[in-house]
Parts: structure tokens; sequence; C-alpha cells
């Protein structure tokens, strides 16, 4: 495959793959027909971990009405996106080892299952314990349906399917609290779980009836799974993941469980390392890390993560308690970005054709890091499209940020490395996020307390989760301290902002430090052919020259 304009992207990629490289079996479709029914599965599945969040959401408080566990509710979505983080890496090896079809038909089996079972349960720990499992599915589906997506078509057409997956995501972003909020209102919320029964068996019907996957010649030793390393990055993750996301919350942040944990983790990391190093197929191999274009992509990605925490969390607030929307407005303001992402990232192979991936995502990234800084000028109170329009703005430059470094990683690996690779991207970019909600949330509560010190009335919270409920409270404050709480909401987003800003700054500087100037693609045939050695194994790939 090819870049259309011809242009060199990498010379031989020697530096960057050190010889590591190994040949690859031809795309799992084995003819363009079968594309559609198994590009619906794809989307159908994408749906299923997409909405997830957004659906639940809508439904907490009848959820801890009939099941009760208020304090402990949180869990419902940070079990959740542990169980899906930690496992990324675990599937990606999977499905270089074993395919990408029986991972992906075990991750929504295990999605339903878990769907079934929260639907079922009877009290707050059930529940949690359920939406793990579901987790577990759900870390299947994310990196599996966006390796087959690569594996699907050629370079030039990848743009295509990923404006597809894209569009899963934005729609998703609107549909799930409305169809969320319909259900528990109309309904019961067990219904929000069980919908992803119909969604899920036929994507399922699909997967088994049309993914196709080139029959490869048996090793002549059997495959080896490293499930040492496997509980190794599972422990370290959850231990990590928890203490990010608990801390200065359920405990303060120099608190023994906080230190504890976060101990624990560093030891846990370095003797998962040790484990790796030692693996004869290890789940994160020393060659993500060692090849500068997938290391670079990995981090800047991390950053992306972190920096997208801004919008996502904390505009939805700032729109509640400073604009005075309500909060579906506040979600409309939000979900702009959702419309103007997808368009972007369609449009951008018409940019990483002419100029680079590299190139392409470093102006989408500088765009972004623009935008970001104008946040803070905004006025106060302000209206409420002022923030709409930056984040359509930005909806815009992450698309043309994140999609052609996606698909261009995937295509400097050969089959039989793609799916590790992408699990390495999503597991950064998740890693990121988890990373930015516990370091924003700490420097907008900082901000918040010291401005709220010279308060015109005494006993406000220095919480922003609790301003925001007080808020909601016409008569909790008087005309003089709603507007200086109002403020120091104001100031405490702000900073938050300036924030997204430096990680915006990092992966920019991930990218012009690490990334090649130029990404070594990889040919691979797009008609099936046998494979003369064992996957993994066969002749070296072909590297065509593409821009970026």
């Amino acid at each position: 495959m090819s870049g259309t304009d011809g242009k060199s992207d990498a010379g031989t990629g020697g530096t960057d793959t050190g010889g590591e490289k190994a040949a690859a079996p031809p795309p799992a479709i084995t003819t363009p027909r079968g594309r559609r029914p198994v590009v619906a599965a794809l989307m159908l599945g994408m749906a299923l971990a997409a909405i997830d969040g957004t659906i639940v959401s809508t439904a907490v408080p009848q959820i801890v009405g009939d099941l009760g566990g208020l304090t402990v509710f949180s869990w419902l979505f940070s079990g959740y996106l542990l169980a899906v983080t930690v496992t990324l890496p675990l599937y990606g090896k999977l499905s270089d080892t074993f395919g990408r079809k029986p991972v992906l038909i075990a991750g929504i089996i295990l999605f339903l299952v878990g769907s079934v079972l929260c639907a079922a349960a009877w009290n707050m720990a059930a529940l949690i314990a359920f939406r793990i499992v579901q987790g577990l599915g759900g870390g299947a589906l994310q990196g599996t349906v966006q390796t087959i997506a690569a594996d699907l078509y050629p370079l030039k057409e990848r743009p295509r399917i990923q404006a597809k997956l894209s569009t899963v995501w934005a729609t998703s972003a609107v549909a799930g609290p409305v169809v969320g909020g319909l259900l528990a209102g109309y309904a019961d919320w067990r219904w929000i779980f069980l919908i992803n029964l119909p969604v899920g068996a036929v994507a399922l019907w699909l997967v088994v009836r049309h993914l196709h996957e080139p029959s490869r010649p048996r090793p002549a030793t059997r495959p080896k799974v490293d499930w040492a390393g496997a509980l190794a990055v599972f422990a370290t993750g959850s231990l990590l993941l928890t203490a990010l996301v608990q801390g200065g919350v359920a405990w303060p942040w120099l608190s023994a469980p906080s230190l504890g944990l976060l101990g624990a983790s560093a030891v846990l990391a370095a003797l998962t390392v040790v484990i790796e190093r030692r693996a004869a197929e290890p789940i994160i191999p020393g060659w993500v890390w060692r090849r500068r274009t997938i290391a670079s992509v990995n981090l800047a990605l991390g950053a992306m993560g972190l920096l997208m925490v801004a919008p996502t969390v904390f505009l939805p607030t700032y729109a509640q308690s400073v604009l005075g929307l309500g909060p579906i407005a506040a979600g409309f303001v939000l979900s702009v970005m959702t419309l103007s992402w997808p368009v972007s990232a369609a449009l951008s192979d018409r940019v990483y054709n002419r100029i680079g991936f590299r190139r392409t995502a470093m102006i989408g990234m500088s765009a972004a890091l623009l935008i970001l800084l104008a946040f803070p000028l905004l006025p106060y109170p302000g209206e409420p499209w002022h923030p709409a329009l930056l984040m359509l703005l930005l909806g815009a430059a992450l698309g043309l940020f994140q999609l052609p470094l996606i698909v261009g990683v995937q295509s400097t690996v050969g089959w039989a490395e793609r799916g590790t690779t992408t699990a390495s991207v999503l597991f950064c970019r998740q890693v990121g996020q988890s990373i930015g909600a516990a370091l924003f949330g700490a420097v907008a509560n900082g901000v918040l307390a010291a401005r709220l010190l010279d308060a015109p009335v005494d006993g406000l919270p220095g919480d922003l989760d609790a301003v925001t409920r007080a808020l909601e409270d016409p008569g909790a404050f008087s005309a003089a301290a709603t507007d200086h709480v109002r403020r120091a909401v104001d100031a405490a987003v702000d900073y938050v902002y300036v924030g997204a800003a430096g990680a915006a700054a990092l992966a920019l500087l991930a990218l012009i430090t690490l990334a090649p100037r130029r990404f070594p693609i990889i040919t691979e045939p797009t008609e099936p052919t046998e494979p003369t050695e064992a996957a993994g194994t066969a002749g070296a790939p072909s590297r065509q020259d593409a821009a970026s």
C-alpha cells in the first residue's frame, strides 16, 4: 500500500525497526464484497463500547435509588474503565497470536454476559462487579475492532473506516444520554444493559458469518501466552488506576492508601519489566518502545488523553455552574466537538497524503493548543456559543491529529504485530485520561479552595463537585456569594484548560523530538495469498514510499 503522492515516507526505516518487523498474512477479508457486513459488525461492536458510559451516567439517580450505594457508585464507571484499560495489551497480543476473530467473538460474548449480569444485579457491589465483567469484554472490543479496521483496508482507504468508527463515537455521545434518560425515566434502569443484547447478537452473527481470516499454517511449536506478564500488567494497572481514580476523592492524596497504592504499583511495574524481558512472547514487547514511530505515537496519544479531560469532564461543570445551563444544554455544548471530529478525520487523508502523517498531526495539535489557550480568554460569564464554538474547532483539530497517527502507526507494522501496536496506542491514551482526571481534578480543587478563602460567606465547600451541587439550589447563597463562587469555578476551569494546553505542548514535543520525519510504511498484499511460513516468520514485507 502506498500514499497517493509517491513521496518517500521513511527511506528503509531501518533505524526505526531494528530489523524486527515480521511478515504478515493477507488482510482479514478476502474479497471487497465481504467488507460491508464486517464493517457493520465493527460499528455495532464499537457502539456497544462507545455508548456504555454515556447511557449509564444518566440513570445513576435511579440506580442509586433502587440499589443504594451512593458512596461507591463512581465505581460503576471506574471499574469498567479499569477493566478496559488493563486488558488492552493482553487482547492485542492474543489477536496477533491466535487471530482477530476469536478475540472479537470472545469480547462480544463477555460483554453481553456482563450486560445480563448487570441487569440482574441485586445490590451496588454486585453491579460494580458485573460492570468489571463488562469492561473485560469492552477491552477486547475496543482494541480488536480498531485492529480489524486496519486489516480490512489498504492505507489509501483507511480514513473511510476510521471516519465511520469516529461517527459511532460521536453518535453515541449524543444518543447515549437521551436513550439512557428515556429508559430510566419511562421503563427501568435495567433496560440500559438489556438493550445491549440485540445489538451485540447482530454484531456476533455478522462476525461469525462474514469475518473470514486467511488460513495460516500451523506453527512448528505451540504458541505460548505470557500469562505471568498478563497478570503482572493487570495487577500494575489495577493498582495505579485505583490510586489515580480514588486519590483526592475517597481519601487525600498524601494519605496512607494513596501512597501505598502508588508505591505498590511502582514495585509491580518494575517486576513487570523483569517478567516481560524474560518472556519468550511478552504481552508488552520491548519493540513497542524501541521503535521511534510507535513510541512517539504512544506518548503523543497519551498526552491527548490527558488534555481530553478538560472538555469531557470540566466543560459540563463550567456550562452549568458558570453559564447557568441545564444538564441537557450543557451536554450539547460539549457534543458539538463530536460533530466536527469525524468530519475532520474523514478529510485528513487529503492532508497527510500531501504533507505526511507527522506534519498533519503537528498541525492538528498546534491548532488544539491555541484553542485550549483561548478558553481562559472567554468573557465572564459569556454566552453559551462561546465555548461551543471553541469545542467545534477543537474537535476539528483533534480529528486532524488522532486519525493520521493511528493510521500511520498501524501502517508501519505487519499483520502479526498490528494488534499489539494498536493496543499499546489505546492503552497509552486510556492511561493518559486516568492521569488527567486525577491531575486536573487536584488542580481545579486547589484553585477553587484558594479563591473561596475570601468569600463573602463562610462555610463554602472547597470541592468542585460540592460547589456545583450547591449552585443548583437558588437559595443556597446570597447574590454576591453566588457570583463569587461562579467566578471561582470559572477560574478553576480556566487553569484546567491551561494545563490541557500544556498536555498539547507535550504531544507536540513527542512528535518533534521522537517521531521520524517519514513513517516507515509496510506494503502488504491486498489479495489473499498462501503464506509460505508460519505467521510472523514469513519473508520480509516490502516498504512502500508514502508521505509523512
